[in-house]
Order: C-alpha cells, then sequence, then structure tokens
C-alpha cells in the first residue's frame, strides 16, 4: 500500500524523545516538509518555558490551531494537482508533544479549541488523513536525554509536568496511531513509521 495523499503527520513524544530527529528524516523520506512544533509557539508561551514554568490548556490551544492550520494549509495549497506531478507526495510532517486526547482532536480538526469562537475560526474537517507517530519511551531514559541536552529553552523539570500531563495513545481508541520505541535507532523508527503509514497507523 502506499503512503495517502495528502498527509499530516505529526511526531509526538514528550520534549527530549527525538521528536525533530525522527520528523526530519521521515520528511525527507516521503518528499515533505518538515516543521519543529517549537517554533510555532506564540512569544509568550516560550518565555514561560525558559522560566521553568509548565505550559497549562489555556496556553496550548491557540498554539494546537496553529499547527492544524498549517496541516490544513500544506494538505490543501495544491488540491488539484498540478499537471506532471499528480504522483508528487503533498502534506506536511510537524513535531509536536500532542500530549492528551484532547489536543489530538484538535489536530486532526475533529473540534476546536475550547473557547474558540466558531464564527472566526476555521475548523476544516478532516477531509485528508492525519497520522501521529508516537515515540514511546520509559522516564529514566527521557530524563537522561534531557540532561544531555545542549541549546534548548525547555528545562528538564518540566519533563516530569509533561510526562504527568500525557495521555498515551492507545491505536485501540484512536485512529491513525504509529508507536515507535525510544530506543530503537531512527533507521528503526523511520522504517515502523513508514510501514504504519502504508496501512493506515493503528500499529
Amino acid at each position: 500500500m502506499s503512503i495517502p495523499n495528502p498527509v499530516f503527520v505529526i511526531v509526538m513524544g514528550v520534549s527530549g524523545s527525538g521528536k525533530s530527529t525522527l520528523g526530519a528524516a521521515l520528511a525527507k523520506e516521503i518528499g515533505l516538509s518538515y516543521m519543529d512544533g517549537d517554533d510555532l509557539h506564540p512569544p509568550e508561551n516560550v518565555t514561560k518555558m525558559s522560566e521553568g514554568i509548565p505550559l497549562n490548556d489555556d496556553d496550548r490551544w491557540p498554539w494546537l490551531y496553529r499547527i492544524r492550520q498549517e496541516g490544513v494549509h500544506a494538505c490543501k495549497q495544491y488540491e488539484e494537482p498540478i499537471h506532471g506531478e499528480e504522483s508528487k507526495q503533498r502534506g506536511v510532517v510537524i513535531g509536536c508533544s500532542a500530549l492528551k486526547k484532547s489536543y489530538r482532536k484538535v489536530l486532526r480538526g475533529e473540534e476546536l479549541p475550547p473557547r474558540m469562537n466558531a464564527d472566526s475560526a476555521v475548523n476544516d474537517p478532516p477531509m485528508f488523513p492525519t497520522r501521529f507517530v508516537f515515540i514511546h519511551g520509559e522516564r529514566d531514559e527521557l530524563f537522561k536525554r534531557m540532561f544531555t541536552r545542549k541549546g534548548h529553552y525547555m528545562k528538564p523539570q518540566m519533563l516530569e509536568s509533561q510526562l504527568a500531563t500525557l495521555e498515551a495513545p492507545d491505536p485501540n481508541e484512536e485512529d491513525g496511531i504509529i508507536i515507535v520505541d525510544l530506543l530503537d535507532s531512527t533507521e528503526t523508527q523511520l522504517q515502523k513509521a513508514l510501514e504504519g503509514l502504508r496501512i493506515g497507523g493503528s500499529s
């Protein structure tokens, strides 16, 4: 089976799990652009995280909505494929923690963020598939990697907050879930992600 075209892929997991590494490799492999969701945070979120203050739902909703709109734009950019480029892969790969099931509903376009004005918001129905590649890892290994991470505003102590918030996706309860192991090499993770994309996730 082939990868859906277009497709919106979110490489998810807590900070330090390797979303950017896998996301960039996956995007390159399937011919899409990669975006780091951290770069889409509003300045006030970055300030809070830089000061070691965990984000709450109210901080995250506008950010999650923006990520969804980036996915919509990438998938709808060429709704009518250019002649001769019908087989070109369309979509985008974005790295995003996507910690809660409710967050993932917003990222799929199934729901709008709470308290968002429905008249002013754009909630494109999920006319294209959204897939989540979840990098699953144990707490001790995640902290080990976090403490050796350089040049990132996320503080190691904030990982505890993310782990407490995380609602790990269950392929039996959510569509389009692909789970890869933190301890696997990037190449092994990549191959597992590609396999999951081709069969529709839930692997």
